[in-house]
């Protein structure tokens, strides 16, 4: 949805707000316009900030996407596309995705603000990304974990089984980024936990990418630049 020309100068000064589309899942959810991009966000969190999306953008910067073997990507949370939307103008990477998004909302919004903009292939489901996991056989090069609810991992995605989940579905020499908060202290402190006790647990070689305020947890260290 293209917004006017005027409106995008006047998001460069404040954020202009587009639209509200509160769901059940997430109730104070809206759409606005910030320097010219469309930002997602929740009472407490920005779920998507077209290529300013700024955890992911350094990720990406910090390692090295040519090692990946092939352009099948699988992105577990999606909020308005801001991870293949990147990837595609910034890193100028045509891949094929995978897309499990389970706020029906959020893919209405995504729908019409992004994905008319993209020329990736994009496959994208309403599901329970830690449901879809357990049941699914593909694998990928790449997987991108980027679920929230509002500022908050959901539990599930911090268990056994759904780290296992992942590491099957990823080809041998393929990468995982997972998205975790390491703003305040307590969300260091958690994030810190998890990824000793729990992360390295399944992935041995794992390592992560300090991006000024989230850690990007990867699998393999060998993929950082």
């Amino acid at each position: 949805m293209e917004q006017p020309r005027w409106k995008k100068w006047l998001s460069w000064l404040f954020e202009w707000h587009i639209e509200s589309a509160p769901s059940p899942i997430n109730p104070h959810l809206y759409v606005s316009l910030k320097r010219g991009r469309y930002q997602l966000s929740t009472a407490h969190a920005v779920y998507s900030y077209g290529d300013l999306y700024d955890n992911f953008r350094r990720a990406f910067k910090g390692v090295d996407l040519d090692r990946l073997s092939g352009k099948k990507v699988l992105l577990l949370g999606f909020g308005l596309g801001s991870v293949p939307y990147m990837l595609e103008t910034v890193f100028e990477r045509h891949f094929r995705y995978t897309a499990v998004e389970i706020d029906e909302s959020v893919i209405d919004l995504a729908s019409r603000y992004v994905l008319p903009q993209m020329e990736s292939t994009i496959e994208l489901i309403q599901a329970d990304a830690f449901a879809y996991m357990l049941q699914q056989s593909d694998t990928y090069d790449l997987i991108a974990m980027d679920v929230f609810l509002d500022d908050t991992v959901p539990e599930s995605f911090e268990s056994d089984a759904f780290l296992e989940a992942l590491n099957r579905a990823l080809k041998p020499d393929g990468l995982l980024i997972y998205n975790r908060l390491a703003q305040t202290q307590t969300d260091k402190e958690s994030t810190r936990n998890f990824y000793k006790d729990r992360f390295k647990k399944h992935f041995p070689k794992g390592d992560y990418l300090d991006v000024k305020g989230n850690w990007m947890l990867i699998n393999r260290s060998d993929y950082r630049l």
